[in-house]
């Protein structure tokens, strides 16, 4: 039985822990409900007589041990192909790299320059703001958002430089935040401020699950979940990463020691700059984003925020203006979610979740009687047109679907072919290249892999309609514009 710490912050747990496990005892809990016999499973139950849950459990165990396995590996081919797509463009082309070669001056990249990209990066290299997509404008929050997600992928002084010099906005930081379970610094965020006359909105952007990322890769695929009293389950995997710390769970703030012998946990240190900033300016407000994992991190942070009474607490949490994620998986279940509603409404929070086409990652962890986890709040669903329709759930809610297979994989064929005719269409700033084209066509194999990228979403937010974003009443079902 694993045992990292005391749980007495809540009141019931189902937590794994792939380092305890062993061949066979991993293969007993196929066979056995006995929970309590179970080294890697630590949990507030002594049986699961659902054998689907611990098939569930098994294979969630399987894959962390394969991620953890595979780390090192992974993380070299990440190295090697983005070090190739950054050598090409720093020689201009493919054949300004063979050019260099032959004259003995070949540019290599520097990981840590203004223009190293990312896979992600390079999957899309859009820097500019839509200009024809003013502060007041109701989509203008939820373009910038999606930009600020995708550049919270790059190092710190890309995003500075995007930031300052394209945007013309006030770069406040890049950061690297501390895992209490993993023992390191795994979760990132940015912070800049757009402020022009009255206008003063600070924007926080935690960074997504990386490609050849493992330690993020056994975030999103751990199971495990902490339940606290009065609140509900919550993916512990995504706590963790906002800063849940080993025995103690979310102490008030005020009770937090930083020595400056390891990062900072990233709740407590951006609660802390927020309110510094917000204290300077009685107008000012501010808006949390993120992308797949950095998606789940935006929507647990005000939901952190409520779990500490206080004046500071109702301070950040009547200051935040909305909450906008791209791609973000399911972080907990049905009373989580209607615990969330009910202080979203009492603190008049707007909560918008974007999901495109058949992204899979929303629809992760499962939503069903094995694993319970649920979305909530606002889903802005978009088509492949970038027709957008307001609904409780997106379609095809769990992905995997006999029925659902033949549609998603003519989906992917459509939008193989639009990455041809789109900058007709549109202009050269929906052009694709020849990289994400290539992952177009791998799509072709598993769709919704592309669907999950960043491209997409941007899109998105450009093209769709803006009426989405206006107040609408309780009484307002689903609708498509």
């Amino acid at each position: 039985m694993a045992a990292a710490c005391d749980k007495c912050f809540s009141c019931n747990y189902m937590l794994l822990e792939p380092k305890d496990v062993g061949f066979f005892d991993l293969f007993h809990i196929l066979f056995s409900n006995n929970l309590q016999r179970r080294r890697f499973v630590d949990s507030s139950e002594e049986t699961e007589d659902d054998f689907q849950r611990r098939w569930l459990i098994f294979l969630s165990i399987v894959v962390q041990k394969l991620l953890q396995f595979m780390a090192k590996p992974v993380a070299a081919i990440g190295w090697g192909i983005e070090m190739c797509l950054n050598l090409v463009s720093s020689n201009q082309n493919v054949v300004g790299l063979l050019l260099n070669l032959l004259r003995g001056n070949v540019i290599i990249p520097d990981k840590s320059s203004r223009t190293f990209l990312s896979l992600i990066g390079n999957l899309d290299k859009r820097v500019e703001l839509d200009e024809s997509i003013k502060p007041g404008d109701g989509k203008y929050n939820a373009a910038l958002s999606m930009m600020a997600s995708k550049i919270s992928y790059e190092n710190t002084f890309y995003i500075q430089t995007v930031v300052q010099d394209h945007w013309k906005m006030e770069f406040l930081g890049s950061y690297d935040f501390w895992n209490d379970y993993q023992e390191k610094a795994t979760t990132q965020a940015c912070m800049f401020r757009d402020r022009s006359g009255d206008h003063d909105t600070i924007v926080v952007a935690f960074r997504g699950t990386e490609p050849f990322d493992a330690d993020a890769w056994c975030s999103d695929f751990d199971i495990s979940w902490y339940q606290l009293e009065g609140v509900g389950k919550i993916h512990s995997g995504f706590m963790k990463a906002l800063g849940l710390q080993k025995n103690v769970g979310w102490p008030e703030p005020d009770q937090i020691k930083e020595d400056g012998s390891r990062p900072a946990l990233a709740y407590y240190a951006i609660r802390d700059m927020l309110k510094k900033l917000l204290l300077k300016n009685e107008k000012a407000k501010f808006i949390i984003t993120g992308h797949s994992l950095g998606g789940a991190l935006a929507i647990l942070f005000p939901a952190v925020l409520t779990f500490h009474k206080g004046k500071d607490s109702d301070l950040l949490l009547e200051r935040l203006e909305g909450v906008y994620t791209f791609g973000q998986p399911r972080v907990g279940d049905k009373a989580f979610g209607e615990y969330m509603e009910k202080k979203m409404i009492e603190y008049k929070i707007r909560y918008f979740r974007f999901v495109y086409g058949n992204d899979m990652v929303p629809r992760l962890p499962y939503d069903d009687k094995a694993l319970m986890f649920k979305h909530f709040g606002t889903c802005l669903y978009y088509n492949r047109n970038y027709e957008v329709q307001v609904v409780p759930e997106e379609p095809n809610k769990n992905y995997f679907s006999p029925t659902g297979t033949i549609p998603m994989i003519m989906n992917a064929f459509g939008e193989l072919a639009r990455s041809f005719t789109i900058p007709n269409k549109l202009g050269p700033n929906y052009n694709e290249g020849p990289l994400f084209k290539l992952f177009r066509i791998i799509g072709l194999l598993l769709p919704g892999a592309p669907a999950h990228c960043p491209q997409d979403y941007v899109n998105a937010t450009r093209l769709g309609s803006s009426h989405v974003f206006l107040p609408r009443t309780n009484s307002m079902k689903s609708e498509s514009i």
